[in-house]
């Protein structure tokens, strides 16, 4: 048996709930109706009504309902779903969800789709799915569908999208069911164990190098794009504990943190996998730029910078010496605080292809910045710092960096 989970605000979209209901039990998949609304009437019938979602939160509907902050009740309503749908998918009730709305029904319905578990089909049709949907997915696998118009009705527009969403998330759920036996299968439980790394363009080789290394050893390697969302997602999982180590190879998003670039995972990264003492192995790499979007975009205070058109989205700029120091002291602050094996893997001929020798980035004397203030910081630190006099995109660095962390997880494994 197929269930779907249909979760909304059955005040202002019951018809268009009920509408989707109908049609995926045409399809044949069973459906649980969840209704998050808080003040009108409920147009349709729930299976889990409005107050077991507010009990779930810890509080009575009557109590939101009667609130001042209409901006609290919502959320406290988004934690009831939440709660809500990990009770169903831990059930083996919910092989895949399916929400519809504007940006107040997106909202709640995204924050409960990021707490299932990864593989677990989450679709939300929105009129917000155009713009910047970093919000509603976060590190999640949310698959977002734009509604053209606004959800308000069924109409000669929304109708054949709706019936599309109906058609995906109706096979994606029966696909789901059949090949986890009714149940999420749990990342990190397969015959491999898993390690992450992180990877932009400019440090492919070294990367690449370093993930065949560990593949040959033995692990499956999930490889994150330093793109924002990809280190946030690293970080996520590192927290979850599964992986059995990470190879940090890559931090520019560190450097865009640090700057004002557009690919910022936020100031917790290279955090996680420290508090969960996972063995990670970090180097330096691309923390020589900084990520802008398109040239006619940058702020005119970078203009007079080393600017480089990495692709017509992405713009970079070089870090300058200031910004290295101050990139490798707070590197030294994050690894510093680790609870498990930590290595960093400083190559001293350059953090990226274009900080190679003859690159427009080979900048010695900001790198030698960086490497005395990371060395200054991790002085007298459990953490082990080691010099390569090579490239980042040296196989022979992957590879090291490797080995490495396959030794520290097998010493972590041997004294458990």
């Amino acid at each position: 048996m197929t269930n779907v989970v249909l979760v909304g605000t059955l005040d202002t979209k019951g018809v268009e709930y009920g509408w989707l209901r109908e049609r995926l039990l045409r399809a044949g998949v069973e459906v649980v109706l969840v209704d998050t609304g808080i003040m009108g009437e409920p147009r349709v019938t729930a299976d889990v009504p409005r107050a077991a979602v507010a009990r779930a939160a810890g509080t009575e509907l009557s109590l939101l309902r009667s609130a001042a902050d209409r901006g609290a009740a919502v959320t406290t309503m988004a934690r009831g779903a939440e709660a809500t749908l990990l009770r169903l998918h831990a059930e083996g009730r919910l092989h895949g969800v399916l929400a519809i709305g504007g940006s107040g029904g997106t909202s709640i319905a995204t924050r409960a789709m990021r707490a299932l578990p990864l593989g677990v089909p989450k679709l939300m049709v929105s009129s917000m799915a155009s713009g910047d949907t970093a919000p509603y997915v976060g590190s999640s696998d949310i698959t977002m569908m734009y509604s053209v118009v606004d959800i308000a009705g069924i109409n000669s527009v929304s109708a054949p999208i709706l019936s599309n969403a109906v058609a995906a998330i109706a096979g994606m759920a029966g696909a789901f069911a059949r090949a986890s036996g009714e149940r999420a299968p749990r990342l990190g439980a397969g015959p491999r164990p898993l390690v992450a790394a992180s990877m932009a363009g400019v440090t492919t080789s070294g990367v690449d190098a370093a993930r065949e290394r560990l593949t040959e050893l033995g692990y499956e390697v999930l490889v994150f794009h330093v793109s924002g969302t990809g280190g946030r997602t690293l970080e996520t999982l590192a927290g979850q504990g599964v992986f059995a180590g990470v190879l940090d190879l890559t931090l520019s998003e560190l450097a865009d943190d640090l700057c004002g670039g557009i690919l910022t995972a936020g100031p917790d990264r290279l955090s996680a996998a420290g508090r969960a003492g996972v063995p990670q192995v970090v180097s330096l790499g691309a923390l020589d730029m900084v990520k802008f979007g398109p040239l006619e975009s940058l702020p005119p205070r970078v203009l007079e910078r080393g600017v480089h058109v990495h692709n017509p989205s992405i713009t970079v700029i070089r870090t300058s010496e200031a910004e290295c120091a101050e990139l490798g002291r707070r590197v030294a602050v994050k690894l510093r605080a680790a609870n498990g094996p930590t290595a960093v893997c400083v190559p001293l001929r350059g953090l990226s292809t274009l900080g190679a020798p003859g690159g427009p980035y080979h900048d010695p004397r900001a790198d030698r910045a960086l490497f005395s203030a990371l060395r200054e910081g991790l002085r007298g630190s459990a953490a082990r710092l080691y010099d390569y006099d090579t490239h980042i995109n040296d196989p022979a660095f992957g590879r090291s960096a490797a080995d490495r962390l396959h030794a520290m997880i097998c010493a972590q494994r041997a004294a458990a």
